[in-house]
């Protein structure tokens, strides 16, 4: 179990991640705009713009960080986990 800083403190397990895609496209405003409605959306923003959404086994979460960032910081941890594997 890994866990990355999604941005303003909020912290989040690696090993649920399924996908981390940007909001822009409207398949993901869909997406966002459905699992609000059925309260599954964790807003980890901080009130700023959303860049990223991470897409888990049973939630939503909206960050304020560039999937790309998203994306290295959970290789980071990866990478890491299976150094001290080692």
């Amino acid at each position: 179990m890994a866990f990355i800083n999604i941005g303003f403190g909020n912290i989040i397990n690696t090993d649920k991640i399924v996908a981390i895609i940007t909001p822009d496209s409207a398949p993901a405003k869909r997406l966002v705009q459905k699992a609000k409605e059925e309260g599954a959306v964790v807003d980890a923003t901080q009130g700023r713009r959303t860049r990223g959404v991470i897409i888990t086994e049973h939630h939503i979460i909206l960050s304020a960080l560039l999937p790309d960032t998203i994306a290295g910081r959970t290789k980071a941890a990866d990478a890491e986990r299976e150094e001290e594997d080692s």
